[in-house]
C-alpha cells in the first residue's frame, strides 16, 4: 500500500512510489524517538547547537539535489526552490546561533526574599505534520528550534514529497544527531492519530489546511497534547497611497505569484482606495497577464504549474463558480493541465463564495474601497488572520492600519520579507502558534519555575 508518490505536476508522470509504513514500523519509530530523547535532552546545549549548525551546512552542501527534488515533487520554479533551501539553511543556523539565548534561565523579580527563575526544558517527542508547498522551509522552522531545546522529532511529510522527506532524514542523521532524534515516517492519517495518542509523544505541530488542523487538534485535545497550528490565509494587500505606483503594483504581483501562488501568507485580496483603484487595477492586470506559466526547470521561469492537476481543478472550480455568481474575470481564468495562468477577479461581493474562500494558486481579487476605514473593514471581513500588507506614504496611517488589522503579521511598504528572526503566525482560523524568531522556541518547552527561599 502507498500514499507516497512523486508525481511531476508539469508532466503528470509518476516518477516514484514509496510504501506506507506498517504499524510495526510506526511503533519502532516512536520507540526510537523516545529513547533518543532520553539522551538528547541531557546533551549539553553547546553540543546540540553544533549538530544543528551542521544540519544547516548540509542543507547548503546538498542544495542542488534538494532543489531538483522540490521541482519534481511540487512544481516550484528551480530558482525559487534553490532560494527555499538557502532560506531553510539560514533558519536552522539562526537557532544554532541563538541556542544559549533560547535555553537561558529567565530571572524573575520576586516580591519576597530569595530568588526565582524560569528554566526552559524540553518536553519530549514531537510529531510534525508538514505540507507540500515548502518542503524544506516548513520542516526547518519546526525542527530546528525544537532540536536545540532538546526535543526529538517524528516527521510526517506530505505524501507528494517523499524524496524531500528522505533527503531531510539523511541530512539530520549525517549531521550527527543520535539515532532516533529525527525520524521520517511515511504514515497514514490513521497512523498519525495513533502517534498523537501515544503517551511518549508530547505535542504535535501542523502546517496545512483548516480541515487538517481541525482534525489533528481534535485528536490532540482528546489526548491532552499541546498542538501548534499554522493554517491558511487570505491576506489583504491594502493600497492607501503611493509615490511609485509601478513599484507598488510589482510588489502586489510578486506577493501573489510567489511559490506559484501557493503560499498561505500570499497577498490574495487587493484592497485599493477609490482614487487609486482604476490606475492600480489596469497596471496590475497588465503585469499579471505578462507572466506565462512555463517549465519549472528553467532558471528564468517565474510561474510553474500548481502542485497537481487536482489542485488546478479545485482552483478552476472556484473561478468558474465566481464567474457564475457574477464576478468579472479581468485576465486568465482557464487552466491547462496543472498550469494555471495569472488570474484577476473583480466585482466580487460578500454574497459570493469566493469572498470567503482562500484562492490557493495565482489568482487574486481586487476590491474598491472609499477610504482607510473601509479598507480595514474589508481586510478584516474574513475568517482568516495570517498576514497582511499595507502601502501608504503616511507613517501615522501605517501605524493606525497596522493596529486595526486582525492578523498575526503586518508588513508595511514591502513584501516577501520573511526572515529567520521574525515570528510567523496568525489568528482566527489561520492558526494558534508562532514559528520562526525566538518565539518559536516557546511552543514546545517546559517553562519550569524554580523558586528558592
Amino acid at each position: 500500500m502507498t500514499d507516497y508518490a512523486v508525481v511531476n505536476p508539469a508532466t503528470g508522470q509518476t516518477l516514484a512510489t514509496y510504501d506506507t509504513f506498517t504499524d510495526a514500523q510506526i511503533d519502532d519509530a516512536i520507540a526510537a524517538a523516545h529513547e533518543a530523547f532520553l539522551v538528547w535532552a541531557r546533551t549539553p546545549v553547546a553540543e546540540r547547537a553544533a549538530v544543528v549548525r551542521r544540519i544547516a551546512q548540509l542543507h547548503r552542501e546538498r542544495r542542488d539535489e534538494f532543489a531538483e527534488i522540490i521541482v519534481r515533487e511540487m512544481g516550484k520554479p528551480i530558482a525559487a526552490a534553490e532560494g527555499e533551501v538557502d532560506f531553510a539553511a539560514d533558519i536552522v543556523e539562526f537557532y544554532a546561533d541563538n541556542a544559549e539565548k533560547i535555553t537561558a534561565d529567565q530571572p524573575i523579580d520576586i516580591l519576597g526574599d530569595g530568588s526565582a527563575v524560569v528554566r526552559r526544558a524540553p518536553i519530549g517527542v514531537l510529531l510534525g505534520i508538514m505540507p507540500w508547498n515548502f518542503p524544506a522551509y516548513q520542516v526547518a522552522r519546526f525542527a530546528a528550534p525544537n532540536l536545540v531545546l532538546g526535543n526529538t522529532i517524528l516527521l510526517k511529510h506530505a505524501p507528494q514529497c517523499p524524496e524531500s522527506a528522505l533527503l531531510l532524514e539523511r541530512i539530520y542523521e549525517d549531521a550527527g544527531l543520535p539515532a532516533g532524534a529525527y525520524v521520517n515516517v511515511f504514515a497514514t492519517n490513521e497512523q498519525a492519530a495513533r502517534i498523537v495518542a501515544d503517551p511518549r509523544v508530547q505535542g504535535v505541530s501542523v502546517t496545512g489546511s483548516e480541515r487538517a488542523g481541525a482534525a489533528v487538534a481534535e485528536i490532540a485535545g482528546r489526548n491532552l497534547k499541546k498542538v501548534a497550528l499554522e493554517l491558511g490565509g487570505s491576506d489583504p494587500f491594502i493600497v492607501l497611497s503611493t509615490d511609485d505606483m509601478d513599484a507598488t503594483v510589482q510588489a502586489a504581483v510578486d506577493a501573489r505569484l510567489d511559490n506559484n501562488g501557493q503560499a498561505c501568507n500570499g497577498a490574495k485580496r487587493m484592497i485599493v482606495v477609490d482614487a487609486l483603484y482604476d490606475d492600480f487595477v489596469s497596471r496590475f492586470v497588465a503585469k499579471m497577464a505578462e507572466v506565462t506559466a512555463s517549465d519549472p526547470t528553467r532558471e528564468d521561469t517565474v510561474l510553474g504549474p500548481l502542485s497537481s492537476e487536482a489542485a488546478a481543478e479545485r482552483l478552476q472550480q472556484q473561478i468558474d463558480t465566481a464567474r457564475a455568481q457574477g464576478a468579472t474575470v479581468l485576465t486568465g481564468g482557464q487552466r491547462e493541465g496543472a498550469f494555471f495562468p495569472p488570474t484577476v477577479l473583480a466585482d466580487v461581493t460578500p454574497e459570493m463564495d469566493v469572498y470567503r474562500e482562500e484562492l490557493f494558486g495565482p489568482a487574486a481579487v481586487v476590491y474598491r474601497v472609499a477610504d482607510e476605514a473601509e479598507a480595514v473593514r474589508v481586510a478584516n471581513d474574513t475568517t482568516f488572520g495570517l498576514g497582511s500588507y499595507v502601502f501608504t506614504t503616511d507613517p501615522e496611517q501605517a501605524q493606525r492600519v497596522a493596529d486595526g488589522i486582525e492578523a498575526g503579521m503586518v508588513y508595511v511598504n514591502l513584501v516577501l520579507a520573511d526572515s529567520p528572526e521574525l515570528p510567523f503566525g496568525g489568528v482566527k482560523r489561520s492558526g494558534t502558534s508562532r514559528e520562526l524568531g525566538l518565539l518559536a522556541a516557546d511552543e514546545f518547552v517546559n517553562k519550569k519555575l524554580i523558586r528558592i527561599g
